[in-house]
């Protein structure tokens, strides 16, 4: 089966659990507002990492490096927000620890640590414009 389909099928069948098993726990009404509370505190965290990312990858750009980790941070953090908006449990534990800097590392260890540089072969040098009537 598609790894796809059994995300959708997955995803919120375990969310409705976690709501049914949480709501039992600590009553409707407290699970709605931890829902939205999570939301929000989700959201303005993403909007402060967002910001320290996009202030990396401009240093990185001013040293002249390719901001290789900002750029998949960036998505990344683009990717946690929405998981946060979405109303659930499931989706929230996955966001934040998207969100925070040290687990988002831990996901992208894989990329490599050296820094890139813009290195480009230039020749410096001198034109004149030719009239062809001339």
């Amino acid at each position: 089966m598609n790894t796809v389909i059994l995300l959708i099928l997955l995803v919120p069948i375990i969310e409705i659990y976690l709501f049914i098993k949480i709501g039992s726990q600590i009553g409707a009404l407290n699970t709605i507002c931890l829902i939205f509370i999570t939301a929000v505190i989700g959201i303005y965290y993403a909007k402060y990492e967002g910001l320290n990312t996009l202030r990396s990858g401009v240093s990185q750009i001013l040293k002249n490096e390719i901001p290789i980790y900002e750029i998949i941070s960036g998505a990344a953090l683009a990717l946690a927000s929405l998981l946060l908006i979405l109303p659930g449990f499931l989706t929230d534990i996955i966001g934040f620890l998207i969100i925070f800097p040290w687990t988002r590392k831990f996901f992208f260890r894989k990329i490599p640590k050296k820094k890139y540089k813009n290195k480009k072969n230039f020749i410096d040098g001198e034109y004149e414009d030719i009239d062809d009537k001339n």
